[in-house]
This record gives structure tokens, C-alpha cells and sequence, in this order.
């Protein structure tokens, strides 16, 4: 069994998620979408479980990848303001594009992990750089929790990417300011 059509399937069952919903996510509609012949999902992911754990395996891969570049790259934020303007670009990409289409399948496989356990330990969330920065800014600017606060500000700029999500819109770095101010009180 190929990997690289292992990762084309998972990637599309991301397209089709995205696009479809989770009622709309079948062996079927994934084969279509690849332009694959009727079947093939199926041999590689017999069930239903097996695509959609595919799936979120994928996507945990892919927003590791993007936190580890995206950390990597960035530079150690000399202010509030400065880390405000960071996670606010993050919200962004979250909101367009590529990033979109994964946030709202990852949101959708978030509410499909209630009721199935095993989703919800490969979604849980990992140490990445992008992580690390935060943390590190929290405690060079003496917030005593970092650790804590680091959740609690990451966990409220996923809310915001939610809410946008729903609800349309954009986040500017002044809404994610004031998150970050209320981080290092």
C-alpha cells in the first residue's frame, strides 16, 4: 500500500470534510474527489472510523508541520504588541485558504471525537515551537503561570478563530491584544 496515496486520500477526506460536512464525508465522495476509481478509499480504509482516523492523523501532522515552521521562522516577540500581531497573522491563516479548510474539518472531527474517544487522543494538543514561544514570552515577562496562561490565551485565539469561522469576519491584532494583555496581568 502506497503512502503517498494513503496521504492523497487522507488529504481529500480533509477536502470533502471541509466542504461536505461530517454527514458528507463516505468512501464514495472521497474517491470522487480524488478522481479515483469508485472503491479505492475503501481498500485502503475499509470503514468509515479508519478514513476518519486517517483523517485527523493527517490533519495533526499537517498543523505540526505549520507550527513547527511557523515557529522556527519566528522571532522571539520583543512586546505584547509584537505577540499580538503574531498569533493575529496565525488567526489569518486559519481563516483563509488551506488554513480554513482545515480548521473547520478539525472543528468538525473535535465535535465527532465526543463520541468517539480515540479521535479525541490524537487530537489533543502538542508541544510545537509556536507553543514554546508563547510560553517563553509569558514567563520573560515574570507571569508566574506560564504554563497555565499559555493554555488559557492559546485555547481563547482558537475561540476567536471559531467564531469567525461561524460567524464571518476577521480578528485584528487589537482583539488578540487585548488576549494577550489579559494573559500577562
Amino acid at each position: 500500500m502506497s503512502a503517498t496515496r494513503r496521504t492523497l486520500l487522507a488529504d481529500t477526506a480533509i477536502d470533502v470534510l471541509a466542504e461536505h460536512g461530517m454527514r458528507g464525508l463516505t468512501h464514495r465522495a472521497v474517491d470522487r474527489a480524488a478522481g479515483l476509481p469508485p472503491g479505492t478509499t475503501s481498500a485502503y480504509y475499509r470503514t468509515r472510523q479508519a478514513l476518519l482516523t486517517a483523517l485527523v492523523q493527517r490533519l495533526v501532522v499537517l498543523d505540526q508541520e505549520e507550527l513547527q515552521s511557523e515557529g522556527a521562522r519566528a522571532s522571539a516577540p520583543r512586546n505584547a504588541e509584537e505577540l499580538a500581531a503574531g498569533l493575529a497573522a496565525f488567526v489569518g491563516r486559519r481563516l483563509t485558504g488551506d488554513g480554513r479548510r482545515r480548521s473547520l474539518a478539525r472543528y468538525a472531527c473535535a465535535l465527532e471525537s465526543v463520541h468517539h474517544p480515540e479521535l479525541r487522543e490524537i487530537l489533543v494538543p502538542r508541544d510545537n515551537a509556536g507553543r514554546r514561544l508563547v510560553e517563553a514570552f509569558l514567563v520573560a515577562h515574570g507571569v508566574a503561570d506560564a504554563g497555565e496562561r499559555t493554555v488559557t490565551l492559546l485555547t481563547c485565539v482558537d475561540g476567536l478563530v471559531f467564531d469567525r469561522l461561524v460567524n464571518g469576519g476577521t480578528v485584528s491584532a487589537g482583539e488578540v491584544g487585548r488576549l494577550v494583555a489579559a494573559a500577562t496581568r
